[in-house]
């Protein structure tokens, strides 16, 4: 399931914050560096650094996309691998338990319930 791209409500404002300041003055300057011009800057860095956490975020989704493609592999690669152990030496073999099998006389064997309402 991919993770949930993020958006900034703070950005939002902050756009239709400009716009209105945008209607006052195209070249807004309230002293002490409060300028329009200073303001849109900085909503262009936020949505930039939105835009990059949320790429990062895609690739970070495909990285695990291919881990678990590649442990999928390893799963089914392991399996063959210790059917081809007990297919060579048998289920009941040494070399199937050293593989990683559980040898057949040592399977537990299911316990039957026998009716005692007799």
């Amino acid at each position: 399931m991919p993770r949930k791209k993020r958006s900034s409500p703070v950005l939002d404002r902050g756009e239709r914050r400009a716009a209105a300041l945008k209607s006052l003055s195209h070249t807004l300057n309230l002293g002490d560096g409060l300028t329009l011009e200073n303001y849109l800057l900085r909503l262009d860095l936020l949505r930039s650094q939105l835009e990059t956490y949320n790429e990062s975020l895609s690739f970070v989704d495909r990285a695990l996309s291919t881990v678990r493609d590649t442990e999928k592999e390893i799963r089914e690669l392991s399996e063959r691998m210790l059917i081809a152990v007990a297919a060579r030496y048998g289920k009941d073999s040494y070399e199937y338990e050293m593989a990683g099998g559980i040898r057949k006389r040592d399977r537990k064997r299911p316990v039957r319930k026998t009716d005692s309402a007799a």
